[in-house]
């Protein structure tokens, strides 16, 4: 089966986030399955030093046409990695800029053109250089994929029996633009109704791949269900649950290859469930580095890498700071994002010197040492569609202690120490003291060791690799097949 995934991100070329971690793991390993697949992106100004080789297009101009204008789009040709094709659609005026979407002042104002000639530039591209059996299509900027096809493409002969998959990461990002957007783009006004595109006199892109797809993914068991709440439905819930039967939840895979603390190059020494000796090396390590000195082994290292965002739930930890300091732990924190919650950690750490240090900022190489290095990791968010640190936790013997949503919940196994069984805490909620709970839970664990170790070794051996989520995915791919045959 042919495959094609159209994204707005893929490592190594772009990246703002999670994204971009799946459509680049994801298809080598559909290919590996025996699949044929493409893999479109736009040419953004960063992009260019990762294409190796020589610079060559597959397709010079191809046409896009808006209300009172056309634009023209190069494909270019970025050959082949792992057996995945890759095509980035060429468009100077609209993707040759620093940031992806935008800049610190704000999203780019003409996003609507921008990935609205992305989804077209792809379906045109695709007559020219395959028409794939599925468009597989991820998040807003490029839903309008399955629109366009089940709009203007309706009757075209090379695309009418294409199926599409849209995978959503985050229903919060929908991408909203005014209702003239419709006639710019050369839709009928038609779609421009609450049953399609329209929501609260916007044209909202994700809306109308969530009515117009075949079927709809997103990226844990939990968080498809959660989506369909007015919760975390992100006011989309109604739509979600019209369309319930076609929704799956398929939980993202990592990459070993890069997370795994028996080969990882960032750690003072690599450690498996086997032998354990290499994570004590990693946790003195990293107390050094955060200048954390004499630091028990009985006091419990709390490790925290992310985004300082209320999103992540760190308005739960403002509320229990005080109280988390009346335990024996020391906490590693390394991130940036909103203003107050940098102050907040700023603030915490200045407080309680010895106990709390913070890092504002990102840095990879530290990320692992986190990792490898502390003895739990916290990840409290108020929603996480899947969630990657946690995964990486327990691979590392780090045990999260997380809030039971979205793919924290799927990934984390509450610890149960009758049965000796479980990898980590979890809690319910928006409770600050529920929180505070589940780190007590884990902190009475910490001081048996031999149950601790079994802990640590229950989730080292959990497997979520990408071979299992590929072969999901591949069953929707055909499933959406038969339905278009």
């Amino acid at each position: 089966m042919h495959i094609v995934s159209a994204a707005s991100e893929c490592v190594p070329f772009a990246k703002t986030g999670g994204l971009a971690d799946v459509v680049g793991a994801l298809p080598p390993e559909l290919v590996k399955l025996g699949h044929e697949v493409t893999v479109y992106l736009p040419l953004y100004a960063g992009v260019r030093p990762h294409i190796q080789g020589e610079w060559k297009y597959a397709a010079r101009s191809i046409t896009i046409p808006f209300e009172h204008y056309n634009r023209f789009a190069g494909i270019v040709d970025g050959g082949k990695r792992e057996g995945v094709q890759y095509y980035f659609v060429d468009c100077p005026e609209l993707f040759d800029r620093p940031g992806l979407y935008g800049t610190k002042a704000g999203d780019y104002p003409n996003n609507w053109e921008r990935f609205g000639l992305f989804c077209r530039a792809v379906l045109e591209a695709s007559k020219l250089l395959g028409v794939p059996e599925i468009f597989h299509v991820h998040d807003w900027q490029a839903a309008l994929i399955p629109v366009y096809l089940r709009t203007t493409y309706n009757s075209d002969p090379l695309l009418s029996r294409a199926g599409v998959v849209l995978t959503i990461h985050n229903a919060g990002y929908q991408g909203w633009f005014p209702p003239d957007t419709t006639e710019r783009l050369l839709f009928p006004w038609e779609i421009f109704t609450m049953d399609k595109v329209e929501q609260f006199d916007r044209f909202n892109f994700l809306k109308g791949g969530l009515v117009y797809a075949d079927m709809l993914t997103t990226v844990s068991r939990k968080y498809a269900q959660e989506i369909q709440t007015a919760e975390f439905g992100e006011k989309l819930d109604g739509v979600l649950r019209g369309r319930a039967a076609d929704l799956r939840g398929i939980l993202n895979g990592v990459d070993y290859a890069e997370w795994d603390p028996a080969t990882d190059a960032n750690l003072a020494a690599h450690y498996s469930p086997r032998d354990l000796q290499g994570k004590r090396k990693c946790r003195a390590e990293l107390l050094q580095t955060f200048g954390l000195e004499k630091v028990a082994d009985s006091t419990a290292v709390l490790g925290i890498v992310s985004r300082f965002a209320v999103q992540k739930g760190f308005d739960l930890v403002a509320a229990i700071a005080d109280k988390l300091m009346e335990r024996d732990l020391v906490v590693v924190a390394l991130g940036s994002g909103e203003a107050v919650y940098e102050r907040f950690f700023r603030d915490w750490a200045f407080r309680h010197p010895g106990q709390v240090v913070v890092r504002i900022g990102y840095d990879n190489a530290l990320a692992h040492k986190v990792e490898a290095g502390a003895d739990m990791f916290l990840m409290p968010s108020r929603y996480e569609p899947c969630g990657l640190n946690q995964i990486y936790s327990l691979k590392y013997g780090t045990a999260p202690v997380v809030r039971a949503t979205g793919g924290l919940d799927d990934t984390v196994e509450e610890w149960d120490p009758e049965r000796a069984t479980g990898t980590g805490f979890k809690f319910a909620g928006l409770d600050p003291l529920a929180l505070l709970e589940a780190i007590d839970r884990a902190l009475k664990a910490f001081q048996d060791k031999g149950a601790w170790t079994k802990l640590v070794r229950n989730g080292m051996k959990r497997n979520y690799s990408w071979s299992g989520p590929a072969r999901e995915y591949a069953e929707v791919y055909e499933e959406v097949a038969r339905k278009r045959s």
